[in-house]
């Protein structure tokens, strides 16, 4: 360390200073603050405008470690360690609350991935990650998803015990409240309502408007009765105006004609629409384009299948765009695919040159090095692209999940 007055307050991180904590005792021990200084100081690097508030307490500071014979080439660099702290630092308290979270979360992640997920999902909005990305993790790690149910889902997401043959463990069933139009009073009263035998007992009793029933219907809830989500969709218009009381049979327009059942690259379309989530990955439906470009998925970026400092290619959603105002306008990117994900570092030259479209678009092919530091795994971007990711029978759709920017 630089001087041996600083022991007392590093000693225990090997002489970096990590909490607020220790700059306060580094002020006592080196330029003989009095308690109620020490708390300035600690206001100071806790206050917006840090840097200036810790400019007001430098001559104290500088003439109290002179006073304890501190020469000024090592009282500068102590003041440096206590100005550069306040850009980062934060309480001892925090760092023990943080990480013990942080280890119940991976600890309960690890052995309860299904109960974990459900109770993220029962707690939205929360959190960094989208319910989306929540979904596409769990399922990567081996635990069944099912979507919206109207005789099986609750209000929120649930867990159901009975799951695929040689699954162990639970899956999750998704709740009514996360279709588009419906509400969470609206869900509430509809899985309460439960069981119904067909669409019009539901339509009677629910009282739900042909909004809400369009999204349930295009979300594939009215499964449960045979129907498929057109013949669900054809329905939901007249099902609205049924009304208690009703002899049952007698509305007109419940029975659909003979109708494709939608592609699988339909079904996403739909379900983004009503739900914001999907059973199967968009990216997925365009693989086999994406795999004749040679471009790779996020999990062979990170597994090894590209060295370190390889120029290669990744294609995804865009789920976050960061831009700390520590990084000096270098922009962090998470793109996700069917795999998994993979972070991408624009420089500030490189997000320059392709805005607006790196702002903006909702999936991307990105081009860059792959950079492996650390056992951590990053794409050092070079050119971005828009990706136009979901195919209908019509031809290219852009997708539509919202990712999570510059928060």
């Amino acid at each position: 360390m630089p001087h041996e007055s600083m022991r007392p307050a590093l000693g225990k991180t090997l002489g970096v200073p990590l909490f607020q904590e220790q700059m306060m005792q580094l002020a006592i021990d080196c330029a003989g603050f009095a308690p109620d200084e020490a708390d300035r100081l600690r206001q100071a690097m806790s206050a917006k405008r840090a840097p200036e508030r810790i400019e007001e307490l430098r001559q104290r500071l500088l003439d109290g470690m002179a006073e304890r014979g501190i020469g000024p080439a090592v009282a500068e660099d102590i003041y440096a360690k206590i100005l550069a702290f306040s850009n980062y630092g934060f309480p001892e308290s925090h760092a023990i609350s943080f990480a013990y979270l942080v280890y119940a979360s991976a600890w309960l992640k690890r052995y309860y991935p299904a109960a974990f997920t459900a109770a993220l999902l029962r707690n939205q909005p929360m959190g960094f990650y989208a319910p989306h990305s929540l979904i596409n993790d769990a399922r990567r790690h081996g635990v069944t998803v099912r979507g919206v149910d109207v005789n099986a889902s609750d209000a929120l997401a649930t867990l159901e015990e009975s799951g695929p043959a040689g699954q162990t463990g639970p899956v999750i069933r998704l709740g009514l409240s996360a279709v588009r139009n419906l509400g969470t009073a609206a869900a509430e009263r509809a899985a309460a309502g439960r069981p119904y035998r067909d669409l019009e007992d539901f339509a009677t009793r629910t009282r739900l408007p042909a909004a809400a029933l369009e999204a349930l219907a295009t979300a594939g809830a009215f499964g449960c009765f045979g129907l498929s989500r057109r013949a669900a969709l054809w329905a939901a218009g007249a099902a609205a105006s049924l009304r208690e009381g009703q002899l049952p049979g007698t509305a007109t327009g419940m029975t659909a004609p003979p109708l494709p059942a939608m592609t699988p690259a339909e079904e996403t379309l739909a379900d983004l629409w009503a739900t914001s989530t999907y059973g199967t990955h968009p990216v997925a439906h365009i693989r086999p384009a994406l795999d004749a470009r040679r471009v790779l998925t996020a999990e062979a970026v990170k597994s090894g299948s590209a060295d370190d400092g390889a120029y290669v290619a990744v294609a995804g959603l865009v789920t976050h765009r960061q831009r700390p105002s520590t990084a000096r306008g270098v922009v962090f990117l998470s793109l996700e695919d069917e795999t998994g994900m993979v972070n991408v570092i624009c420089l500030p030259p490189v997000w320059e040159r392709h805005q607006p479209a790196a702002t903006v678009a909702p999936a991307l092919v990105i081009w860059g090095r792959v950079e492996r530091t650390g056992g951590a795994v990053n794409l050092v971007a070079d050119t971005l692209r828009p990706l136009r990711v979901a195919v209908s029978t019509t031809g290219a759709v852009t997708g539509t999940v919202a990712s999570r920017d510059f928060r």
